[in-house]
């Protein structure tokens, strides 16, 4: 299985239809953490007029246009073109990692698909999209909130924090990760072990909650506490 630390040729694949060019520059920036994103497409029928703003952000950010024209009423080309480029690259074996924006559950089973072959998937939608899609996918990330993150240039603020505090499906995964990682005699748990348990157990990613890091959610919930030991590691400690 791929490791994410060591991807280099990412695919980012857009369903224009279902997402926001205003993420693009966001998710790109996300997309590098896992390598160089080289092969960036953008799919949908560029002719209407509810596509009008593509046509910069694909020129801006180096995106190729996929046109489909709408073959029949009630039925979606763009879907089937993407599924089946995507599938086209996996089998050419020269991708390590996939970015797919949309928020359409149908690419549930592409994802699933991908993920069998020891993909790294990473899904972008609003916060509608449909929890069968962001289940899936290795990170699901909220673009509406990736959007509002990135123009506060990463600054958290006291809304985010009450947010966080108050989602108690958040907390529950949280504490449960914490009770799995591995703990020193006093408590104390690494933060990167502790959001690698998370992340497994689902398509956890912070930045769904405002803040960039582990350690700044972390810093931002009352009941735990982060400090820094002279190796440069990250510790957390639940306080009650």
């Amino acid at each position: 299985m791929n490791n994410e630390n060591n991807l280099k040729n990412i695919a980012l694949l857009i369903d224009a239809d279902n997402t926001q060019p205003a993420a693009i520059d966001p998710v790109l920036t996300v997309m590098a953490e896992l390598g160089q994103v080289n092969i960036r497409r953008a799919y949908g029928n560029f002719a209407k007029g509810n596509l009008a703003k593509w046509d910069t952000i694909t020129n801006r950010f180096g995106i190729r246009p996929q046109q489909q024209f709408d073959v029949s009423k009630g039925k979606n080309a763009t879907d089937m073109a993407m599924t089946i480029d995507a599938i086209d690259l996996l089998y050419q074996g020269k991708v390590d990692g996939f970015g797919i924006m949309s928020s359409d559950s149908d690419f549930t089973p592409l994802v699933t698909r991908l993920r069998q072959d020891g993909i790294i998937v990473y899904g972008f939608g609003s916060a509608k999209t449909p929890q069968a899609f962001k289940s899936v996918c290795t990170r699901f990330i909220d673009i509406d909130q990736l959007i509002k993150t990135a123009a506060s240039e990463g600054n958290s603020s006291p809304d985010s924090a009450q947010t966080v505090a108050a989602d108690t499906e958040l907390m529950e995964l949280i504490g449960a990760a914490y009770k799995e990682a591995k703990r020193d005699d006093e408590g104390w748990a690494k933060v990167q072990q502790v959001g690698q348990i998370a992340g497994n157990r689902s398509s956890f990613d912070v930045r769904n909650y405002g803040f960039n890091s582990l350690s700044a959610m972390f810093r931002n919930l009352g009941n735990f506490k982060v400090e820094r030991r002279d190796d440069g590691q990250l510790w957390v400690k639940r306080l009650r």
